[in-house]
């Protein structure tokens, strides 16, 4: 990737997707964030023939999210997205008051029922895996932890003695406390055992240190070499870190994560649509069948506000499963 600075350094303005990526960095949003923001940049300005965003305005913006509801018939998250990247771009990179916003039209996410799998769907589902990717799977149903929670996982945040894992920077910047289930111990240390190879491995070819989080890569330059921030799951292969162009190891690609899932549970012939996410509902759906309060499983799963959690309150009033059919109940059975 380009570097955001070469403009400037060569004397001439920045473009405006290299301001944009600045403005992003400047707020240690993550690299997935800013490549959507891109994204969405780019292509609500080819979308009107190639104009600058600055001499455009209200009217662009609803007629671009109107063709991405209408025409291209996208999601609402989607939607929500495309918005959010607009937002960002005019108040941060172009500094534009956008007082019209108010008026924009936002669809509402309707509320939906998480998938959930049974304890027999999951265990057909492991059955199809192994190695790495099991244990992945099985730590993702285990601890609640989000997709890239669970990649970006350290060494130093894995306490053994106390049985929790720290969940660094989840989602809103927070930290927060986990579980570290007794089955997964013994698989956790192999585990990071194998990860101790590859550790060793660079240290012998003087590579790179891992990536740091924010700006502690500047404040502790050694730190990235330390055994303590390596990966519990690292990549077999050393890559180009796309924002720095320094050659390092990276964490296990996500990706290869949801592939391997998904094979697990076409394997497993479930007719539920279940991904990594649904490994994360089933979590917190069974612990409150198990009859734990709500606001433990709220504070597992990192949530801000309860109301999140009560997506899986289904399972307090048994649903329709709590509910006695009439046909049941006469002769017509």
């Amino acid at each position: 990737m380009k570097d955001v600075n070469q403009n400037s350094a060569s004397g001439q303005p920045p473009k405006l997707l290299d301001q944009l990526r600045r403005c992003i960095r400047d707020k240690h949003y993550s690299l997935r964030t800013e490549r959507v923001y891109v994204y969405w940049t780019r292509w609500y300005i080819r979308f009107h023939g190639l104009r600058h965003p600055a001499d455009m305005g209200a009217a662009e913006i609803q007629t671009f999210l109107s063709y991405l509801a209408n025409e291209r018939k996208v999601s609402v998250s989607t939607h929500h997205q495309a918005l959010c990247a607009l937002l960002f771009l005019y108040k941060n990179v172009l500094q534009i008051d956008l007082p019209w916003l108010d008026n924009l039209h936002r669809p509402v996410k309707p509320v939906r029922r998480p998938t959930v799998l049974t304890r027999q769907e999951l265990e057909r589902v492991f059955a199809q895996m192994e190695g790495t990717y099991l244990l992945i799977a099985r730590l993702l149903y285990g601890t609640g932890m989000r997709l890239m929670e669970c990649a970006q996982l350290r060494v130093k945040d894995i306490d053994f003695e106390r049985r929790e894992i720290t969940i660094r920077e989840g989602k809103g910047g927070k930290d927060r406390l986990t579980m570290l289930p007794l089955s997964l111990v013994q698989p956790l240390r192999e585990q990071i055992a194998h990860a101790k190879t590859w550790y060793e491995e660079d240290r012998l070819k003087g590579r790179n240190g891992v990536m740091l989080p924010s700006a502690l890569e500047r404040k502790y330059p050694a730190a990235g070499k330390q055994w303590g921030w390596f990966w519990v799951f690292p990549a077999d292969h050393a890559s180009t870190d796309p924002r720095s162009g320094i050659v390092r190891r990276h964490h296990i690609y996500e990706q290869s994560i949801q592939r391997a899932i998904k094979r697990a549970v076409l394997a497993a012939k479930l007719t539920k649509p279940a991904s990594t996410h649904t490994l994360r509902h089933s979590f917190a759906t069974h612990l409150l069948e198990a009859g734990y309060d709500i606001r433990t499983v709220q504070e597992l799963l990192g949530h801000a506000d309860v109301s999140t959690t009560m997506v899986y309150a289904h399972v307090l009033n048994k649903g329709g499963r709590g509910v006695l059919s009439p046909i049941d109940q006469t002769s017509l059975a």
